[in-house]
């Protein structure tokens, strides 16, 4: 380039700087910056932020967060968003100015994050446009509408004798090791194909467990519908007690859209220890098993943002799932007394029934459904209505029968009876049953068409009811599911597919003749 030209270009440069550094403006942003008094396992003390909100974000040197939680006139507690090691007395801390919130949106379904939104699963960045405020007040009670629809689980003991509807809190308690998280992942696999999305939350779980979890419902297909959020074990307290919020809003996302949302939180015993150890160290005043006193607002206020929207607000729901962990079957402790009081029912696991091989080990006497039976399907309610009662007389004759005592034809047909109720009501995991075929194994059941069957066939003899009840005709499969009464020619239909497929499991062949039961409480007497 000549130098006449090379002198022009940065006469021109020069020159087009000096108009950019005439139009500008500077302009002074007022920032608010504290300082770090003390720090603690979880909990830092902050002086010199005199405008903090509560639950404001906060941001610490190093990209450590965290939020206000106690503010006092001299200083503001802050509970910690994460590992601390790093952090001193004397660095500074700036205000975020807005309140903790968390990424939602469809992009998150398939993913596995923490209460941030940080990405575990190894697959990127999250691209999500939208963030909502993990505290949020709950609909109001105009806005909401009743609870009419199911929710099937797949898993028979639960949709026929303590059904669940859309929008409902049914709570799932029992000891450790007792299935509790195979019926809500069972559930959470039932859903696909049905438009019901989950949210999956771990709280203070083993991260072992939680990629079981994960792999699981990947290889089974379930993931694409679910959101899972991770808060492990070796976490800090602070992400345990904000996750089930954090996953509040990503499902409340999904309901104000119009859709149907499950969410299962598991579970709220690590929630309510990660809670109470915050509340300790930030010196506030313990009570009863030391939590503090507001234990019970904490879980309420989130469980009741649960609900099924009216049309106006796009007839969206979210049914919730909390799970509680037990110690030596005590539903009456504190924790456990809480949540049966705030949720709509409660799914009792008995470590006996257990142990015995009865799965899911559903105490049926223990659990209800204070919601569930006004949405149930009209088939299940002209199929399942006595069966919750003929259960508890069969448990009840079973328990006098271990005492040896002499038992009549009647006590001894009702005890064969009460067998294969109990067999019919079992099933292993991720194997989820249809509604067809559900109904078709209880009118099988009511019509004595089991009693025949060896025990030990059972499992093959519901398993040919099933094929036969999935092959019936498409019209007849949806009255089944949608009509709002079980017809009587509907019923026969059903009951003699059950029977031809049953032809083959027939003790020593013989003709399954057996007369069905006479009402509520009267078992059907078997063939001889």
């Amino acid at each position: 380039m000549a130098p006449a030209s090379l002198h022009s270009v940065v006469r021109d440069a020069f020159a087009g700087m000096a108009e950019r550094l005439q139009a500008f403006t500077p302009q002074l942003v007022l920032r608010e910056v504290g300082t770090v008094a003390s720090v603690s396992t979880g909990i830092a003390r902050v002086q010199g932020l005199p405008g903090v909100g509560f639950e404001e974000l906060l941001w610490f040197e190093g990209g450590l967060s965290g939020f206000a939680f106690n503010l006092d006139e001299d200083g503001v507690d802050v509970v910690l968003l994460g590992d601390h090691a790093h952090l001193r007395a004397g660095q500074e801390v700036q205000r975020s100015g807005r309140v903790m919130d968390v990424a939602v949106g469809d992009a998150l379904l398939g993913r596995v994050i923490d209460p941030l939104g940080r990405p575990l699963d190894g697959a990127g960045r999250v691209a999500s446009g939208k963030r909502l405020p993990i505290e949020r007040p709950a609909a109001a009670i105009m806005d909401r509408a009743p609870v009419i629809e199911p929710l099937q689980t797949g898993l028979k003991v639960i949709d026929a004798l303590i059904p669940i509807g859309r929008g409902q809190r049914e709570l799932i308690l029992g000891d450790r090791q007792t299935g509790k998280t195979a019926i809500a992942i069972d559930t959470i696999f039932n859903q696909r194909g049905t438009g019901v999305l989950c949210v999956y939350c771990a709280i203070g779980q083993r991260a072992s467990a939680v990629a079981k979890v994960v792999a699981r419902l990947r290889e089974h297909g379930a993931l694409a519908h679910t959101v899972v959020v991770v808060a492990e074990g070796n976490e800090a307290p602070g992400l345990a007690y904000i996750a089930p919020y954090a996953a509040t809003s990503i499902a409340e996302h999904f309901m104000e859209t119009g859709r149907d949302v499950l969410i299962v939180y598991d579970d709220l015993t690590h929630h309510a220890r990660a809670y109470r150890e915050l509340s300790l160290l930030l010196r506030r005043p313990p009570g009863r098993e030391a939590f503090p006193g507001d234990i019970f607002y904490i879980h309420a206020r989130m469980l009741e943002r649960a609900t099924h929207l009216n049309a106006a607000r796009g007839g969206g729901s979210l049914t919730a799932l909390p799970i509680i962990e037990t110690e030596a079957q005590n539903i009456s402790a504190y924790i456990p007394t809480n949540l049966i009081s705030i949720t709509d029912g409660q799914i009792v696991l008995s470590p006996s029934l257990f142990e015995l091989g009865v799965l899911p080990a559903v105490d049926v006497g223990q659990s209800v459904s204070r919601v569930g039976g006004k949405a149930q399907r009209a088939a299940y309610r002209a199929v399942a209505g006595d069966l919750k009662l003929a259960y508890a007389q069969f448990e009840e004759l079973e328990t006098f029968a271990r005492f040896g005592a002499r038992l009549d034809e009647d006590t001894r047909l009702s005890i064969a009876h009460g067998k294969r109720l109990r067999a019919c009501l079992g099933q292993p995991e991720l194997s989820p049953v249809s509604v067809p075929a559900q109904i078709a194994i209880l009118l099988a059941l009511n019509a004595a068409l089991f009693h025949p069957v060896a025990l030990d066939r059972m499992t093959g003899a519901q398993r040919a009811v099933e094929t036969a009840a999935n092959a019936l005709p498409d019209d007849l499969l949806g009255r089944l599911a949608d009509a709002d009464s079980l017809a009587d020619a509907d019923r026969e239909r059903v009951t003699a597919a059950a029977r031809e497929a049953l032809a083959t499991f027939l003790v020593q062949g013989e003709p399954n003749t057996v007369a069905p039961a006479a009402g509520p409480g009267a078992q059907p007497k078997e063939s001889t």
